[in-house]
């Protein structure tokens, strides 16, 4: 396409093979857009694009949806990402709704033909390491193929001190769990991989799990933690061994991690930070995993 769509906080480029969304760095800007500064979307990486009214008068927004698998950051943050803070959502000033619909159509026709499918890989990038951030109980970093774990005395559980700071291999693990430090109960649980391929379940609550950082008020907020899981995940799946890349492309998920995920996504609507809309589309999209 070779042209340029400019919206409030971000700006598309479009291109012959992918779009690349450059984000600004101003006050009012969502901390997570500043993190990610900017993200190369291949339309392959695509299954739909929207156009849909703004969240406030005057405005309109793009949406293109990722296809499930296609994006590190969008599989860690599973639905719970505010729709302020999604990064495939394009807001624009009304009077460029006709510009916005001819770029919609022009997605659309450029999408791959398996959009309506689960991608077989990662096809966008994934916040580059280093990274790290406070937790409640602990400092978490990633070197890009170690993630560390090291207790705070004020805040770690005696059953995380007895079992000393942490370091996971990427090889080691299976899975990565984060769930929203914006509501009770936010978390990064790390899940080590069994002889049999398949996440192995957690060692009780996060508070107690020495594989788990819990958050708080002031720690492990969105912008901080979300990129680091997204960075861990996208590791993690590039160091499965052949088969076990095979088998998690087939494996349909845990109903029990779904049932989680789900009343997790109602605490969030609960809290005003999903719409009805957007709560409804999420849990269908969670159930369609089952």
């Amino acid at each position: 396409m070779g042209d340029v769509l400019a919206g409030i906080h971000s700006t598309w480029e479009f291109d012959t093979d992918s779009v690349l969304i450059r984000f600004e760095r101003g006050m009012r800007t969502p901390k997570l857009f500043q993190v990610l500064g900017e993200r190369r979307i291949p339309y392959e990486a695509l299954s739909s694009v929207d156009l849909t009214p703004g969240p406030r008068k005057g405005t309109v927004v793009l949406h293109a949806v990722p296809r499930l698998g296609a994006d590190p950051l969008l599989d860690a943050a599973a639905g719970q990402l505010r729709a302020s803070a999604d990064p495939y959502r394009l807001l624009l000033p009304v009077e460029r709704e006709t510009l916005a619909d001819y770029y919609a159509t022009e997605l659309r026709s450029a999408l791959g033909p398996r959009a309506d499918e689960a991608a077989d890989e990662h096809l966008v990038a994934a916040p580059p390491a280093p990274l790290q951030f406070k937790a409640y109980d602990g400092k978490v970093s990633f070197d890009g193929s170690v993630v560390s774990f090291r207790w705070f005395w004020t805040g770690a559980s005696s059953a995380k001190w007895k079992a000393g700071d942490q370091s996971f291999p990427v090889t080691e693990l299976a899975e990565v769990e984060w769930r929203s430090p914006e509501i009770a109960g936010g978390h990064l649980r790390l899940r080590r991989r069994g002889k049999d391929g398949k996440p192995v379940d957690g060692e009780g609550p996060a508070d107690q799990d020495p594989a788990a950082v819990v958050f708080g008020l002031g720690y492990g907020l969105v912008h901080e933690s979300l990129p680091l899981a997204a960075a861990v995940l996208e590791a993690v799946r590039a160091a499965e061994p052949a088969g076990a890349v095979a088998a998690h492309r087939n494996h349909r998920a845990d109903p029990k991690d779904i049932a989680n995920r789900i009343r997790h996504l109602g605490e969030l609507h609960s809290a005003g930070l999903l719409t009805d809309k957007e709560f409804t589309t999420k849990k269908t999209e969670l159930l369609a995993e089952l």
